[in-house]
């Protein structure tokens, strides 16, 4: 009788098996920086700060995104942006604003506009001293 009735509810979805791919696309990131900014900016509440899960969820995710941005900056020409000045309030409203205003978008993307109109500060460093291959 269970068997019929879960054969009978899986027949009335519609169920379909999906096809498997034969190569699945690399994943470069994730998280919550990849999700859809029309799903997200209804969780985002500035005010909140960090109190707000998403809020902190979105702060930790940008912290990191933006430190690996800068040592990709760092390696390419010794420029980095300071991260100093950039705090949850200011990420969790540049995103929330971005976002309603991009609701087809990725918080990702707000951030790489940050990072590209960012005043770029010179640090020492010597080009070549991360390697990630080896």
């Amino acid at each position: 009788m269970i068997r019929r009735t879960l054969v009978a509810l899986v027949l009335a979805a519609g169920f379909v098996a999906p096809s498997v791919p034969t190569m699945a696309e690399p994943l470069v990131t994730q998280g919550i920086g990849t999700s859809s900014c029309g799903k997200l900016v209804a969780d985002l509440k500035p005010g909140e700060g960090l109190q707000n899960p998403v809020n902190l969820m979105l702060y930790a995710w940008v912290q990191g995104y933006l430190s690996a941005a800068n040592v990709s900056l760092l390696e390419a020409d010794g420029k980095h942006v300071d991260l100093g000045t950039l705090d949850e309030t200011k990420v969790v409203a540049l995103v929330a604003a971005y976002c309603k205003a991009n609701p087809d978008h990725k918080p990702m993307a707000a951030i790489d506009d940050f990072i590209r109109k960012a005043t770029k500060l010179r640090a020492k460093w010597d080009v070549g001293t991360v390697n990630w291959n080896g």
